[in-house]
């Protein structure tokens, strides 16, 4: 960073003769005892007569960069202003000359009121809002070095940056060395005082003193205080960097107490500190602790939102062996909250899946509860096998629930998969479409029937499309930080991932997929919070599932049980073919007595073996009391049969009726 300027003021009659002249310039610009008062102006400064003086007879403001030589011999770039100034006396005052000359390294610290406009009016308004602490601890020192001491560092109390931070122990609190700085180029700094490096300082040094009062600290360490020093810490380097130096600790303070404080040193090269520069540096670390306190206060919550989130997400996934599923989740850019993306693989019975991705709108502690909550729903709803629209209609109904209180909305993508007969079945509210990549085939984008964000409500009910996909198909979910940012249209962020799952993508590996959906949005300063969600879509072999279909009378039952016992003999299942056949004529049984019509029955031997009837009635059965006493006193009591053998049981709805089914574990 270029050092302060130094502001010099002379005044001069219409021919450029210097009448008035202030201190400061007259030190600087002459080296004659009388100093400027009688010269020309153009002999001060030569060159400016043409661009300068010419202006002034003709009443006119101009500025030009000429060079000026000082009274100790050095040359410098100055930049000359001459203000014409009307009604003066002929001879008298015509015009002020305005030059500002950089401060000469050795010079810096001399003028409190160059030292004062350069922390204050010039530094601080130029490191902005940030709230990032990192970033703005490092913007900080590039204004407190070179414009008020040589070296320093930014110190801050580590139970301040980190809510779960162990309490300060027997040898003191420790600090965090959040950055440094100086002005020699001397990687020895780097080494002997570490960025991020962890520091517990003894008691009754003027480090502890400044953390218990809140009060400035000035101390003048000599060779053998920094020699001590440099012995304590066992860092050599420090001995020769901070000899002969002096050194102010400045506190920061906050509402929470003092948070830490600003480490300043001055070189034996330069005046040392003094009250006036007390004065100036607690004023510059005042204002700085707002900034500090702000950026404290916002990298909490977002740690908080952070670790919330992450613990909300799944730690894994799970689906049929046939289908491959992986995941990537990155966090938004530190410029951006935390937001509350989400995604889902639940493997379901009868070798099915469900694939979700989800986004709440907002950022925030509140956006990493509500994806907690629509998470946790997602999973009862799967578990009660809804289709997928008529899960995302009663997730549609929590969101309104929840905006009475506080507004909420979110988009989701819900997908069930059937890695028996190949068929997807995907429902949408407000979410970017699937995108579909089939084995030599281009890929595309699903067309979804529309619906509303979850939370916004709509006229219409939410509809589902089902559709086929061959063995080897790519499913890909994800949210919309992946495909736009502020610097990109939307469409040319779909059109950049549709080339990623181009020709050939089927058969790549799917972490391999991931990072290249990911290339060239890491840099996005803004970049959202990202899901995403891929899945190469198999279905299970033949040999693994059976189907059947029954008449609807009495002997299909008889039918049913031989079925099902060739079935698990052929598997080598011989273990659960009684009860098997037990529960399958119990389901069998019961769909021919309450549906009417064909029946059908299915085994598929995948994680478990799930026993299916399937018939054409939508109404659920209903398990009677034990102790109930009617006209037909077997009715409904068969599947309390099944709820003792099987180790789950359920019922979901199909396209024409409706699935009971059965899970037992694999010997």
């Amino acid at each position: 960073m270029e050092s302060s300027t130094r502001i010099l003021i002379l005044g001069t009659d219409s021919s450029g003769r210097i009448l008035q002249s202030e201190r400061n310039a007259a030190a600087v610009l002459s080296a004659h005892p009388d100093g400027l008062l009688g010269a020309c102006l153009d002999e001060v400064i030569p060159g400016a007569r043409e661009p300068l003086l010419e202006a002034v007879k003709h009443g006119r403001e101009r500025t030009a960069m000429l060079a000026v030589e000082t009274s100790g011999g050095a040359t410098l770039d100055a930049v000359v202003t001459v203000h014409p100034m009307n009604g003066g006396e002929p001879g008298g005052l015509a015009a002020l000359a305005v030059i500002r000359v950089p401060v000469p390294l050795a010079d810096r610290f001399v003028d409190p009121a160059v030292i004062r406009r350069a922390l204050l009016d010039d530094g601080l308004p130029r490191i902005g809002s940030t709230l990032d602490l990192e970033l703005l601890a490092r913007g900080l020192m590039d204004v407190l070095v070179p414009h008020f001491c040589n070296s320093g560092a930014l110190m801050l109390l580590e139970s301040h940056l980190d809510a779960d931070e162990a309490p300060a122990g027997p040898d003191g609190p420790p600090l965090r060395r959040m950055a440094i700085g100086f002005d020699d180029g001397d990687p020895a700094w780097d080494a002997a005082f570490p960025t991020g490096e962890s520091v517990v300082y003894p008691a009754g040094t003027p480090y502890t003193r400044c953390l218990e009062t809140g009060e400035p600290e000035l101390t003048a360490l000599g060779g053998e205080g920094a020699a001590r020093l440099a012995g304590v810490w066992h860092r050599p380097p420090v001995a020769d960097l901070l000899k002969d130096a002096s050194m102010l600790l400045l506190p920061i303070a906050s509402a929470a107490g003092v948070l830490g404080f600003f480490v300043g040193v001055r070189n034996a090269a330069h005046r040392p500190f003094d009250r006036y520069d007390i004065e100036i540096g607690m004023e510059f670390a005042a204002r700085a602790s707002n900034y500090v306190e702000s950026a404290r206060q916002y990298s909490l919550e977002r740690a908080t939102a952070l670790t919330l989130q992450r613990s909300l997400l799944p730690t894994d996934l799970s689906a049929p062996s046939p289908i491959e599923v992986h995941h990537r989740y990155l966090p938004g850019s530190r410029l951006i909250e935390v937001g509350g993306d989400w995604y889902e693989s639940i493997a379901l019975p009868g070798a099915r899946v469900a694939l979700v991705v989800g986004d709440v709108a907002g950022h925030g502690v509140k956006a990493a509860v509500t994806m907690g909550r629509l998470r946790t729903s997602i999973h009862t709803l799967a578990e009660l096998e809804l289709p997928p629209a008529e899960a995302l209609e009663r997730l549609d109904s929590l969101m309104r629930t929840l905006g009475d209180r506080e507004p909420h909305f979110a988009t989701c993508a819900y997908v069930v998969y059937d890695a028996v007969s190949g068929r997807c079945e995907v429902a949408s509210a407000g979410h970017l479409p699937p995108l579909l990549a089939p084995p030599g085939a281009a890929s595309h984008y699903l067309a979804v029937p529309p619906a509303p964000p979850l939370g916004v409500g709509g006229d219409g009910p939410i509809v589902s499309r089902e559709f086929t996909v061959d063995d080897g198909t790519l499913l890909f979910l994800y949210t919309d930080g992946l495909v736009e940012n502020r610097a990109r249209d939307i469409d040319d962020g779909l059109a950049r991932l549709r080339r990623t799952f181009g020709p050939g993508a089927a058969s790549r590996p799917l972490e391999e997929l991931c990072q290249d959906a990911l290339d060239g949005v890491y840099d996005d300063q803004h970049r959202d919070d990202i899901a995403m969600l891929v899945a190469r879509l198999s279905r299970i072999p033949d040999d693994h599932h059976a189907t059947w279909e029954l008449p609807a009378e009495p002997a299909a039952v008889r039918r049913a049980r031989g079925l099902v016992r060739d079935r698990l003999a052929r598997w080598g299942l011989d273990e659960l073919a009684d009860s098997t056949v037990l529960m399958a004529s119990e389901l069998v049984t019961n769909a021919i007595s309450h549906a009417g019509g064909r029946v059908g029955l299915r085994l598929v031997r995948e994680g478990g073996l799930v026993c299916e009837v399937f018939d054409s009635s939508d109404g659920r059965p209903r398990v009677r009391p034990q102790d109930d006493e009617d006209d037909m006193p077997e009715s409904g009591r068969g599947l309390h049969v099944v709820g003792r053998l099987a180790q789950r049981w359920g019922v979901r709805r199909t396209t024409d009726g409706k699935s009971v089914w059965c899970e037992q574990e694999l010997p």
